[in-house]
């Protein structure tokens, strides 16, 4: 036989006189460790290699990649291979851990009063309600972390920011004021209205629209449309203290959270036009389960926590009675607030000890957890991710944790 060097093609020739919809085809069949080995062969293979095409199937499947279930890109700006590579470290729980902020607790006698902080967060800032003001601090363009001093205030509020939500450029908080305040973040507009008698726990805004729910039972809808802000569509009467409430995606509904003493189901879904209940979800909570966080991740599929330390996923398409899915916190602990990367995995905060748990849906136990705070006992208030960092606030101080770390 001839030799490979007299050969009219070498390997490589003939590997390159394939057509590149070919040779995409061919790698889409390896998975993460031979595309990896593959990029090491030669300039052109590892630019072949790197494609998104090839590793947005490998990412779907991964934890925290920036894709959500129906296969959307939440994070375009960061290659695909990046994001899969700093997916292994969130399933795996390697991070760097770093206190980036820390404030005061109130002091009010004869008891402690400590701040519960929240937050949003966006590609470049992080807003951080920090008694009646609520912060916004720039992220770091290199992903080390945010600036320690502020970058703008937003104020309003006579009492403590209970929760706010951060939409198309607008904050719009809740107080223990019983107002509702509504900034223009780069702008000086702002309204503020008062809302309910007592504090405004939750609120969410979506298509013009602001629903609120407060302590004095009751869950609002207001509107934002030109000549009729902050009149109010809606009143319905919860018969409990509603500490959790959001916007259905399609605008069509929401759903709020309660305390759970009363003698109704403390998820109930009410529709947005005409404030009539809708339905419930589930049967047979225990007195005093009320429902802390609640989180849409699509129009039928709903999150919730709360003090009986279970996280559920509800599917409203197939059942309202029963929940689909269900994960029990391991230590007994109520959970505060959860967030889903609108796919495979989720992140909880529980009462005791500042703990923060990564879920994996297709497992029944907890991938990961980290404590956050020790020896003094705080829960996670707030926790909000990107596919790098998780940020978490404490009663004293906000954590941040960076994947990106080997």
């Amino acid at each position: 036989p001839r030799a490979a060097s007299s050969l009219p093609f070498s390997p490589p020739s003939l590997l390159w006189a394939l057509p590149e919809e070919l040779l995409l085809l061919i790698c889409s069949y390896l998975d993460a460790q031979a595309l990896g080995r593959l990029g090491q062969v030669c300039r052109r293979l590892r630019f072949l290699s790197s494609r998104d095409l090839l590793w947005r199937r490998i990412a779907r499947g991964c934890l925290n990649s920036g894709f959500t279930q129906l296969g959307t890109d939440l994070a375009p700006g960061i290659p695909v291979k990046e994001r899969v590579k700093v997916s292994q470290n969130w399933s795996r729980g390697r991070c760097r851990r770093e206190t980036v902020l820390k404030w005061k607790c109130k002091q009010v006698a004869p008891f402690s009063s400590f701040l519960m902080p929240w937050m949003e967060l966006s590609d470049e800032y992080l807003y951080l309600s920090q008694a009646e003001n609520i912060q916004a601090y720039q992220l770091c363009p290199d992903g080390t972390g945010l600036q320690r001093h502020p970058q703008a205030i937003f104020s309003g509020h006579q009492e403590d920011v209970c929760r706010f939500v951060l939409v198309n450029s607008h904050i719009v908080s809740g107080g223990g004021d019983g107002n509702i305040v509504l900034h223009k973040i780069h702008g000086s507009y702002s309204v503020k209205f008062s809302a309910h008698e007592q504090e405004v726990n939750c609120v969410d805004f979506q298509g013009g629209l602001i629903v609120s729910g407060s302590r004095d039972r009751t869950a609002k809808v207001w509107s934002l449309s030109p000549g009729r802000v902050g009149q109010c569509l809606h009143t319905v009467q919860t018969e409990d203290r509603v500490w959790s409430i959001a916007i259905s995606p399609l605008l069509s509904s929401f759903v709020t959270g309660t305390a759970c003493c009363a003698h109704t189901s403390p998820l109930r879904i009410w529709d947005l036009e005409s404030g009539q209940l809708l339905t419930c979800l589930g049967t047979g909570f225990h007195r005093g389960a009320g429902v802390l966080d609640v989180f849409y991740e699509t129009p039928s599929l709903v999150l919730s926590c709360g003090y009986d330390t279970y996280i559920r996923y509800w599917d409203i398409r197939t059942s309202t009675r029963k929940c689909i899915q269900e994960w029990e916190e391991p230590h007994d602990s109520a959970l505060y607030c959860i967030r889903s990367d609108k796919n495979h995995m989720i992140a909880s905060g529980s009462s005791y000890y500042g703990v923060v748990r990564l879920w994996d849906k297709r497992q029944t136990r907890c991938l990961q957890s980290f404590h956050l705070s020790s020896p003094t006992s705080s829960p996670v208030y707030c926790l909000r991710f990107s596919t790098t960092h998780l940020y978490a606030a404490l009663a004293s101080a906000l954590h941040v944790l960076d994947f990106t770390a080997p």
